[in-house]
């Protein structure tokens, strides 16, 4: 996995062969390489958009910025012979091309694993989705009477007007069920107050059940094919985790003769006012590597992209970039001297005294993730912003952190954790302010005059999208770049769909684009 060397030029039909020279820059060498295609970001959706280009005989090169792996938040890390992902990627799409694609690239690699995912709260165990008897039997007939005259009460006397995500909820939930299964987890994602984000969200993302409706929905079966993410009781999973699954695009890439290079951070991008010309990277020592190319697709943070512009963007586009907020990510992955801990692929914590926001136990992802199966490695995680008290602890308090708090909830002691390692990934999730739209909506107006320039990805499209997502648009930006459809890459839906008609990025519209938080807006 180390950084690529200069190949000897390789020849396919249609394809531009790679040329490599060398040319002197103001204080450093840089060595410039001409591909037909250059991409940015080596995620699963710049090696997605790499394996269709080369596929086709396209070539291309993926720069990735991580000396090592490939993946982006879909890689798969390793310490000490265990392997754990960063946070958990099951593979299960409502696209049929997109399952079709997986399976293409990693073959007989896949394993179906069972799933079981449930709320820890009072260190007891609640399904998820909550289901009403189950939740109402284990928080006792005190506060099972209490959630019952809280309902009641909002029902009589609703907030209004219904402004912020915390008024829908209590208004459609009560205010003590509010606060023992929305409030903390929501708070703790986001890093926003519940009273911050808007109802709108709440509107959609709760898909308008009442605590009424919730019960009857008990007794209801789903209707013949109707299959809903959340709710699958199995999926397939790499046995090695989700960046075997990109570790095998690189090499299909590779195979083809395309390029995936290593170690190289896009940290300029040159542009004459209608077309992109050239893309500058930079290893971890300084040395520059310009790369030229007829084509360009970016899966780089959007803020990054029009940071890196040459010359630079308009005053107005700048400020809408630089308004682009994100949500950071850590994980503690602690080693546990026990075969067995819990029987969850993963748990949603609600406790509001610790600050983990989920636990992964990822030997119940895979087995083959744990190298000594007498041991468990579980995967605890904190979102934050880069920065902040938690982004700036050291690993080994992280640790000492997490080792704590699984203690504290009685689900692993802290003498049974044996070791542990952090790993911290910035810009996890963009964020969705009431105005990022605006902001995005003048960056794209910008961007558009770029001929040669297509987006994808998460970051790269600052949506808020699922690997599967991720995909399908960098698919659609290369069948654009080979002349094999002409894609408003916008209009895939978060079900990996791409829809011909229809509004392309208002997802704030009730079934329209990923559910997403908003703040409240100003009285």
């Amino acid at each position: 996995m180390g950084m690529d060397a200069p190949q000897s030029p390789t020849t396919r039909a249609g394809a531009v062969p790679h040329r490599w020279t060398r040319v002197e820059e103001p204080g450093a060498e840089a060595v410039v390489a001409a591909y037909e295609t250059v991409i940015a970001g080596g995620g699963p959706a710049g090696l997605t958009g790499g394996y269709e280009l080369a596929k086709h005989g396209a070539s291309c090169a993926v720069l990735e910025a991580d000396p090592r792996l490939v993946g982006g938040i879909s890689r798969t890390d390793e310490y000490k012979g265990y392997r754990f992902d960063i946070g958990g990627h099951r593979f299960f799409s409502k696209s049929g091309e997109i399952n079709a694609l997986w399976r293409e690239i990693i073959g007989d690699q896949f394993v179906k694993r069972p799933r079981l995912s449930r709320i820890y709260y009072d260190r007891k165990f609640f399904h998820y989705p909550l289901k009403p008897f189950d939740a109402l039997s284990k928080l006792g007939v005190a506060k099972s009477t209490r959630i019952l005259l809280s309902y009641i009460k909002a029902r009589l006397l609703p907030i209004k007007p219904e402004r912020s995500y915390e008024d829908w909820v209590v208004n459609r939930f009560g205010r003590v069920l509010f606060d023992t299964f929305f409030k903390s987890y929501t708070e703790k994602v986001w890093g926003m107050p519940t009273n911050a984000i808007s109802a709108d969200w709440a509107a959609q993302r709760i898909k308008g059940l009442s605590l009424v409706e919730a019960v009857l929905s008990a007794f209801k079966k789903p209707g013949k094919g109707e299959v809903v993410k959340t709710l699958i009781e199995e999926f397939h999973y790499p046995r090695l985790g989700p960046g075997q699954m990109w570790e095998a695009a690189r090499d299909k890439i590779r195979g083809l003769g395309g390029a995936v290079h290593m170690d190289r951070r896009v940290v300029r991008i040159d542009h004459d006012g209608s077309s992109v010309t050239s893309v500058l990277a930079r290893d971890a020592s300084g040395k520059s590597y310009r790369y030229t190319g007829k084509n360009f697709l970016s899966t780089l943070p959007v803020r990054e992209l029009i940071r890196a512009m040459n010359p630079a963007a308009p005053d107005e586009v700048r400020k809408a970039a630089e308004s682009l907020g994100y949500r950071d990510f850590l994980s503690v992955v602690l080693i546990v001297d026990r075969a067995e801990t819990f029987p969850d692929t993963w748990i949603y914590v609600h406790e509001p005294g610790v600050r983990v926001g989920r636990i992964q136990n990822f030997k119940n992802w895979s087995p083959d993730l744990v190298p000594d199966p007498g041991k468990t490695s579980l995967g605890l995680e904190y979102f934050c912003f880069e920065g902040d008290d938690l982004w700036a602890m050291s690993d080994a308090d992280l640790i000492a952190l997490g080792r704590r708090e699984i203690d504290a909830m009685g689900l692993v002691p802290a003498e049974a954790v044996v070791d542990g390692c952090v790993v911290r990934m910035p810009k996890a999730y963009p964020v969705y302010d009431d105005v990022y739209q605006q902001h995005l909506a003048v960056i794209r107006a910008w961007l558009s005059k770029l001929d040669n320039l297509e987006l994808a990805g998460r970051n790269g499209m600052h949506k808020y999208n699922n690997q599967d997502h991720s995909m399908m648009t960098a698919l659609l930006a290369a069948r654009n770049i080979l002349g094999h459809g002409s894609y408003d890459t916008w209009k895939v839906n978060t079900d990996a769909e791409y829809h011909e008609e229809g509004p392309s990025d208002d997802e704030q519209k009730p079934g329209v684009g990923r559910l997403i938080p908003r703040r409240v807006a100003s009285a």
